[in-house]
């Protein structure tokens, strides 16, 4: 199965991630994150990925992130709560996100990258 890859179609990094993967000859399924957000599932994969810290699914970097009523109310949702946000708002998702069969990847670097396809 192809990985599927989310991604902001103007994020510099999404971009340098799928040029890496063609270059790499690795095919993958590409999914808008703002209009297709990942579903919980695949958000919880990811957070099992990064040993249970759902805080590093976040984009802490958008706008959407820094907004204050946003940042009050995190820390009063429970896990089932955050991931459903994330899952209906794929801005607040770092980006790329990469899941599929025993890969799953956030962010770009291409050392990590190289580690998960081909090890």
């Amino acid at each position: 199965m192809k990985p599927k890859v989310y991604q902001y179609e103007k994020c510099s990094t999404c971009r340098k991630a799928t040029k890496w993967l063609l270059e790499k000859g690795i095919e993958f399924t590409s999914r808008p994150i703002r209009e297709q957000p990942p579903s919980v599932k695949e958000l919880r994969a990811m957070v099992a990925m990064h040993g249970g810290e759902i805080r590093k699914l976040f984009n802490t970097s958008s706008k959407d992130y820094r907004d204050p009523e946003l940042k009050a109310l995190l820390p009063t949702l429970s896990e089932k709560e955050t991931l459903e946000l994330l899952a209906g708002r794929g801005n607040l998702i770092k980006r790329p996100f990469v899941i599929g069969d025993e890969i799953a990847l956030q962010g770009f670097k291409e050392e990590v990258w190289e580690e998960a396809f081909f090890t």
